[in-house]
This record gives structure tokens, C-alpha cells and sequence, in this order.
């Protein structure tokens, strides 16, 4: 299934240093590293596309040095100053961390592990980009590590690999001390931690001197080939969790709390007392963000109230009420503000979609269906479309109106998949299917939201498909249902019978 993508964006690295600078100036130490991982993703990867191999460059050093540097809280100065000196490229190609975006991970966690372990020497850090950057100048501030590099696994999502300059290899191969390998997760596979495993054992490294860093003390995922398996069973891994007193973060705003529990079936939810409910935004601008969004929400009338955010963490005020979906007035006034006051940067493209919906349905319907699916949004006028990308809401579903409030509005525009902003016909053909519009008010809605015609004739068929995979992939085949019966019902096809199915995300 097509489902996860990344939304890179272009970034000036002369805008991150001034963005840089700003952070440390307010004291925003984590907005600081984030930017700094953030802007030696994108000069290392540019220079990866351009060498063909990880190397060990001036530009490389010294923004892997800046982040050292911020995550000490010393000496940031100087070294911005020696990277602005430096040829930097007019833009990169930037990509969000993940976990600090969308997983609640936080970089205080790492520096805990680090520090609580007795390392017989200062290790080599190594970062597996993206998220690496920035936690493996965490752990090299929590070691004293002096060698810290980044790297990027390539390939198959299942089956990683790492490529090296010579120069590169042979200084991972002359450090005679510990190596420690920083990333996020595993996933499906680990297949990045195992790389880079790989490549320092392919240099004689002895197994017991590498030492993983991971999100979370698990097992690698189901698509681990068994040597990584075993490796990773065997090897020492250091996993602590950063304490996250959510109540006391908001101890001034919402006074003594009787109770503070997670709300079942969700992710970084927080019920606080009867009023409040604290859920994870993400750390850095992306929760900046969602708290402008949801903000201007609540003064629009259309959403909850939020109070604060810290730590990544947003505090809203908790809505209580009845399941009432909005009116098609209402549908369309809400719509209609969202695409006239939360413009989002492009996702994917009518291309990418039309390839996500041509891969979905032919594992969900048989690729005949899917080559049929392609084939006829392909024929559609979409030269002639006008999109105008905004912050869609992306889950309309009936039971998320509370007493009058439309809740879970402020993050799938910005979630780990493919989606991404989008013109408002994307909700219109999501409001379609969710409640169970006529054609005459899916063509009245449609016109109150202001939604491009065009663009909703492709995402009729984009927003089951997508929808579809997505539940496939969490293994909840009876909510992927309700989509494949409308693809097969656009198709003029019969929904075959459930298979189980391997997924396809790292």
C-alpha cells in the first residue's frame, strides 16, 4: 500500500542559521536543535546527491559541530559564524523529523540513556538521517564524544544501505573505542540500524563495540532479515524515557487536577480533571503551527479552545456535548474558512496521488482494477484544474462534531503521509463519503467550500483508496471495508474477500 511519505521543502541554509540564532536568543533550546538537525539534513544530503557518498566535508563538520553545540548549550555562536563563512548552497531540500513532529519523542530521552551508560571510552556517534542529526549531537553531548557524523540509508525501505567515502570508512575504521548508532524506532524492518551495523563490522568492527540508540526498547519489526534480528537481540541498546509530567506542565492554567489519564486507543492524549485535554503537537514549528490553526479555529466558531502549548504538548479545553454532525450550511461555512484562512505548502501532486490510488486498488481489487482506476484519472482535464493548497481537516467523520465543535482538526494536513495540504475538494469528497451526501449537496457543498470541480472528480476516487490503504496497513480490515466497497462501486466491480496483507512501510 501506498500511505507514508515524507513532505520535503526547500529552505534557504542562510534563513535556518538567522532561524538558528533566534532560538538561542529567546533561550527555545529544542526549537534551536531542531533547526540545526533540520539544516545539516538538508547540506549533507545536498552534498550526497552531488558526491554520491557520504563524506567527511568542511560544510558536513561544521554543521554537525553547530548542532553539537546547541544540544551543550555552548559555543553555538561561534560555530554558526564558521558555517555562514563557509559556500553554502542557496537551498536544501529539507525533511520534518518524525518523531519529534508526529511520535512524541523527545531528545531529552537519548541524553538520559547516553549519560546512564558506562561507556569504557568516548564512542564514535553515528545519526542516521533525518532525526539523527540532531539526537546524535545529543548523545555526543551527553558522552563527550568528539566524533560525530551523519549519515543517510538508502534503497529498499526493507533493505537499507549506507554509502561511504573511502576517506569516511577509514576514519570509522581507525577509532579504537565504542561506536554508538542514533536514530529513531525500529520499524518494519530496522533495516537502517542494521546498515550501518553492516558497514562497521564489513570494516572489522566487533559487534560488541557497536551500541544502538533507539525510539523504543522493542524488537525489530517483522521484515527484519534474520541476521539484523539476531544482532539486535544480542547487542546492547540503550532506551530511557524522558519524564513528561503533563499536569505540572499546566499546573498554572488549569489549577489541581483530581486525575490525569490517557485517553484509550490514542497517542500522546492526555485527559486532565473534567475541563482540559492535553494532546501531542509536535516540538518546534510544527506545534507552533497547530496551535495558530487551532486558535484561529476557535475564534472562527468552529473548534476548541486552546490554551497553551509546551513542550510540544497542546491544552485545550475539554468539549462535552452530543454527537451532532454540522449541517450543510455549517459543512460549508467551515469548509469555506478553511480554505480561505489556513493555506498549507502543496502535498502531493495529482500524479502521486493517481499512483497511490492506481497501487491501492490493485492490491485491494486485483491490478486490473487498479490499472483501470489509473487509467481514468488520467483521462481527466486536470491541466485545467486550479488547486489551492490549504490545512484540510481529512477525518469528517460524524462522530467527531461534539456539541457543535469539530475536533480533531489541526493535524492531518501534516501527518506522516503522502496527503499533505490540498485543495478544500479534498474535504468535500471526504464529507461526501463519511456522511452520506446526495450528489445535489455534494455539488451545493462543493460550491459553498469553494472546491475546484476537477480536482474533486480525482479525489472521489483518491480519498477511499487512500483511506483504504491506511486502515489496511493498521491491520483494521473492517474500517478499510466501507472504502474498498465504494472502489469497487466507482469501478463497477465486486469487492473481493479480505486477504491478509504484508505492508510496505520501513
Amino acid at each position: 500500500m501506498l500511505v507514508y511519505g515524507d513532505q520535503p521543502r526547500r529552505e534557504r541554509p542562510r534563513d535556518k542559521l538567522a532561524a538558528i540564532r533566534a532560538a538561542i536568543a529567546s533561550a527555545d533550546r529544542t526549537r534551536a536543535l531542531i533547526e540545526a538537525g533540520e539544516l545539516a539534513q538538508g547540506l549533507a544530503d545536498a552534498e550526497l546527491e552531488v558526491l554520491g557518498a557520504d563524506d567527511d566535508t568542511p560544510v558536513q563538520a561544521a554543521a554537525m559541530a553547530l548542532c553539537v553545540a546547541v544540544a551543550r548549550g555552548a559555543g553555538a555562536e561561534a560555530v554558526t559564524a564558521r558555517l555562514a563563512a563557509l559556500d553554502l548552497p542557496e537551498q536544501v531540500s529539507v525533511k520534518t523529523p518524525e518523531g519529534y513532529a508526529f511520535y512524541g519523542l523527545y531528545p531529552e530521552s537519548y541524553a538520559l540513556a547516553a549519560a546512564a551508560h558506562a561507556w569504557a571510552s568516548p564512542p564514535f556517534v553515528i545519526g542516521l538521517r533525518s532525526i539523527g542529526t540532531s539526537l546524535a549531537a545529543v548523545v555526543a553531548a551527553a558522552t563527550g564524544a568528539r566524533e560525530v557524523i551523519s549519515v543517510r540509508p538508502t534503497g529498499h525501505p526493507f533493505r537499507r544501505e549506507l554509502r561511504l567515502s573511502p576517506a569516511l570508512r577509514v576514519r570509522l575504521a581507525a577509532h579504537p573505542g565504542p561506536f554508538a548508532i542514533v536514530d529513531e524506532g525500529p520499524g518494519l524492518s530496522g533495516s537502517s540500524f542494521g546498515a550501518a551495523a553492516d558497514l562497521l563490522e564489513g570494516l572489522g568492527i566487533a559487534p560488541e563495540r557497536i551500541i544502538f540508540l533507539p525510539g523504543h526498547a522493542g524488537d525489530l519489526g517483522p521484515e527484519a532479515l534474520p541476521r539484523h534480528r539476531a544482532r539486535w537481540a544480542a547487542a546492547t541498546r540503550l532506551v530511557a524515557q524522558a519524564p513528561c509530567p503533563v499536569a505540572d506542565w499546566f499546573a498554572d492554567l488549569t489549577g489541581p487536577v483530581s486525575h490525569a489519564r490517557d485517553l484509550p486507543g490514542t497517542t500522546w492524549k492526555v485527559r486532565l480533571g473534567d475541563s482540559f485535554i492535553a494532546r501531542f503537537a509536535g516540538l518546534g514549528a510544527i506545534g507552533e503551527g497547530k496551535l495558530a490553526r487551532a486558535r484561529a479555529l476557535h475564534a472562527a466558531g468552529f473548534g476548541p479552545e486552546p490554551l497553551a502549548l509546551r513542550h510540544g504538548m497542546l491544552l485545550a479545553r475539554w468539549v462535552d456535548g452530543e454527537v451532532q454532525p454540522a449541517s450543510l450550511d455549517r459543512l460549508g461555512r467551515y469548509l469555506r474558512f478553511r480554505r480561505e484562512a489556513l493555506p498549507a505548502r502543496p502535498g502531493a501532486d495529482a500524479a502521486a496521488l493517481i499512483e497511490m490510488a492506481r497501487v491501492n486498488v490493485g492490491r485491494l481489487l486485483g491490478e486490473a482494477a487498479g490499472r483501470e482506476t489509473a487509467r481514468r484519472l488520467q483521462a481527466l482535464p486536470l491541466d485545467r484544474a486550479r488547486p489551492r493548497a490549504v490545512h484540510v481537516d481529512g477525518r469528517l467523520h460524524r462522530e467527531k462534531w461534539i456539541g457543535g465543535r469539530k475536533l480533531d482538526g489541526l493535524d492531518h494536513s501534516e501527518a506522516h503521509d503522502l496527503v499533505g495540504g490540498q485543495d478544500i475538494a479534498w474535504d468535500v469528497a471526504g464529507a461526501a463519503l463519511e456522511l452520506g451526501l446526495s450528489e445535489a449537496d455534494t455539488r451545493r457543498l462543493a460550491q459553498m467550500a469553494g472546491a475546484d470541480r476537477l480536482l474533486l472528480g480525482l479525489f472521489e476516487t483518491c480519498y477511499p483508496a487512500f483511506q483504504a490503504g491506511l486502515w489496511t496497513m493498521a491491520g483494521a480490515p473492517e474500517r478499510a471495508a466501507p472504502y474498498r466497497n465504494r472502489l469497487a462501486v466507482l469501478l463497477g466491480a465486486t469487492a473481493p474477500a479480505e486477504k491478509p496483507r504484508r505492508a510496505t512501510r520501513a
